[in-house]
């Protein structure tokens, strides 16, 4: 699989696009300031319907990617299960590449 876009969730997060941090993420959904969730594909039942419910109902869109220790590796931080991004620019090049990689 392609992991060019753990490449660029890590240039948003040092541009200042991100959102991570349950509860800040949470903020950041209702506020309709986060324009793409990433979750960890390992993350626990209790977070994901937390998150996931939050995206339902502020219509936000969200994707599963890699376990938490690669997502985390890409921001450079530690133990991260989600990550909001913030700048729409960001989110339709992570989409993409996303959609490349689930076509094949």
């Amino acid at each position: 699989m392609n992991k060019s876009y753990l490449n660029m969730i890590g240039l948003a997060f040092r541009a200042g696009k991100c959102t991570v941090g349950e509860e800040s993420i949470v903020k950041d959904i209702q506020k309709k300031k986060i324009k793409l969730l990433l979750l960890a594909s390992d993350i626990s039942e209790n977070t994901k319907k937390k998150l996931t419910d939050k995206c339902h109902y502020y219509n936000i869109p969200y994707v599963y990617a890699e376990s938490r220790e690669i997502l985390s590796h890409a921001i450079g931080k530690t133990g991260r299960v989600a990550i909001g991004i913030t700048d729409i620019g960001f989110a339709k090049k992570i989409t993409s590449i996303l959609d490349q990689n689930n076509r094949g």
